[in-house]
């Protein structure tokens, strides 16, 4: 059944790269149609072949490898996207099909609209976006607590440690009393965390630092990934409880490993403010069920660019932003760092500050200004 579905959606990327390929072959003029298709065929080996070249060479050129490679995706998106638009208004007779074939004036608008748009999504990209929630609830704490979460830093060949340490900054000028983490701190690859040396970056950070399993962490190994953040400092919670000035920190195994265990398993003895991590956002009710007051999730990244996010929000109940359900509320992080490409068009890279505040006079777990709905 999966071989069965592989082929399918194989059949189906190919038959939409044929589509874009004869495009790009019938609007370029005689002498550059070979140029035309020669460039995007050699990028798109470039993608394709980087998945098992990488591990194989120096970091710098995988690094290359990796860029070069994933920006093709990005690339084919808007193209695929251009074309088909290009199509339909063509078909109602509002676009020449002189401009279609053979023209030159047609191949730099759709190169320059594609650039143009590549362009806007990396400086996007590079911008972190703060989103400040105050949570107010009338269970006990030590003192008022201000905790910054973040998810989906993937770590690797394109997010270098050098973004690692703009990153750790930021948390600590926050000054926050916690740091948490939802999952897919590395990416594809542990190797260039452990070579670049970027546990000495975590260990900066001015604040205890805990953290889930995400699903990038199983691809990239586990066994090393879990190595790497007890070096780094991280307090990793998988399928366990942490408690903190008042917090009760749940962190939830990846859903990848099917043997974690229920939610309700690791909250039946729970009477503090509850937070849950869990990488992935499935079953919210679970949360509501079990007497979550707030449940931090990553994972979707909105979809990175548009209009995948238009999917994305449909497959789950909240794709990102802030939620509630019953007495539980809930943030989807559309992440601080990205996979594959560092672009994004639509969506953003932020991290989330939090100040929990006991105030009994408000109704349990107000969430104030800043809030995205």
């Amino acid at each position: 059944m999966r071989i069965s579905i592989f082929i399918a959606i194989l059949a189906f990327v190919l038959l939409l790269v044929g589509y874009v390929s004869w495009h790009l072959w019938r609007i370029a003029p005689g002498g550059y149609k070979w140029g035309a298709m020669g460039v995007f065929v050699l990028w798109m080996i470039t993608f394709f072949v980087g998945f098992f070249i990488t591990e194989r060479i120096s970091i710098g050129a995988a690094t290359v490898v990796y860029e070069v490679g994933n920006t093709w995706l990005i690339a084919f998106l808007y193209l695929l996207l251009i074309f088909i638009v290009a199509d339909i208004v063509s078909l109602c007779h509002l676009l020449p099909k002189e401009y279609l074939k053979n023209s030159m004036v047609g191949l730099l608008a759709v190169i320059g609209i594609v650039t143009v748009i590549m362009a806007i999504g990396a400086f996007h990209y590079h911008h972190k976006y703060r989103e400040e929630i105050t949570v107010f609830t009338n269970k006990p704490l030590e003192k008022e607590l201000t905790v910054v979460m973040a998810s989906d830093l993937h770590l690797g060949y394109h997010n270098r440690k050098t973004e690692l340490a703009r990153w750790i900054d930021l948390f600590n000028d926050e000054k926050p009393d916690l740091v948490l983490i939802g999952g897919d701190i590395i990416d594809l690859s542990i190797r260039p965390v452990l070579e670049g040396n970027y546990a000495e970056e975590f260990r900066r950070t001015k604040a205890p630092v805990y953290a889930v399993l995400g699903n990038h962490e199983y691809f990239s190994d586990v066994g090393k990934a879990e190595s790497f953040f007890k070096e780094a400092g991280i307090i990793l919670l998988k399928d366990s409880v942490a408690h903190f000035n008042g917090l009760d920190i749940v962190g939830r195994n990846d859903r990848t490993n099917t043997m974690r265990k229920n939610l309700s398993e690791l909250t039946a003895d729970l009477n503090g403010f509850t937070i849950l991590l869990d990488h992935q956002p499935y079953l919210l009710e679970e949360a509501e069920k079990a007497g979550i007051d707030f449940q931090f999730s990553g994972h979707t990244h909105r979809g990175q660019v548009w209009p995948i996010s238009w999917i994305t929000d449909r497959v789950y109940e909240k794709s990102w932003g802030h939620h509630r359900r019953g007495n539980t509320q809930y943030y989807i992080s559309s992440g601080l760092g990205i996979w594959g490409p560092k672009i994004r068009i639509g969506t953003r890279s932020e991290y989330l500050v939090v100040h929990i505040v006991t105030d009994n006079s408000r109704i349990s777990n107000k969430v104030e200004d800043g809030q995205n709905q």
